[in-house]
């Protein structure tokens, strides 16, 4: 294992049955409950395309939350590292999925859009840089087979 291993653990709980269990396609809801000791429940389910709730987070919007939110989070590390000043931080991130013939389905490739406003002027250049470092270092981005892109545009305060 690594040099400082991090465990995680979480409950899923479908409470999708609405009677007749998986008897047919239709006959159950994606509904589905993540519990994480001591955080509020998230209501999940799967995409309107698959029969989900979309009132509900579907698993592909959660996947595509967490590389934005590790891309950030690993920015804003590196800014200070490297003496930026960050005052707002903001993504508009997309992801491509694909659906094959056969029913299985992958990630193309998912494009961070992040808006980053900095104090200083004379380092614009430098905190667009840094997002290739915070790629490198995010560990969400490092687990996935897929391209991970970024766009950023970076601003003055």
């Amino acid at each position: 294992m690594g040099l400082h291993d991090h465990n995680y653990a979480l409950t899923i709980r479908w409470t999708g049955n609405r009677g007749e269990g998986t008897s047919s396609y239709r006959a159950y809801s994606r509904d589905h409950d993540v519990a994480i000791p001591g955080l509020p429940v998230l209501k999940g389910s799967a995409d309107p395309t698959f029969h989900g709730d979309r009132e509900r987070y579907n698993p592909e919007q959660l996947l595509l939350a967490a590389l934005a939110q590790c891309h950030m989070l690993s920015y804003l590390h590196v800014a200070v590292k490297h003496g930026v000043v960050v005052t707002d931080y903001t993504d508009e991130a997309t992801g491509t999925m694909v659906v094959n013939r056969d029913g299985s389905g992958q990630f193309l490739s998912v494009t961070l859009h992040p808006r980053v406003t900095v104090a200083d002027p004379g380092q614009v250049a430098l905190a667009e840089s840094l997002h290739h470092e915070a790629n490198q270092v995010c560990f969400i981005a490092r687990s996935v087979n897929f391209p991970v892109g970024h766009v950023p545009l970076t601003v003055v305060d």
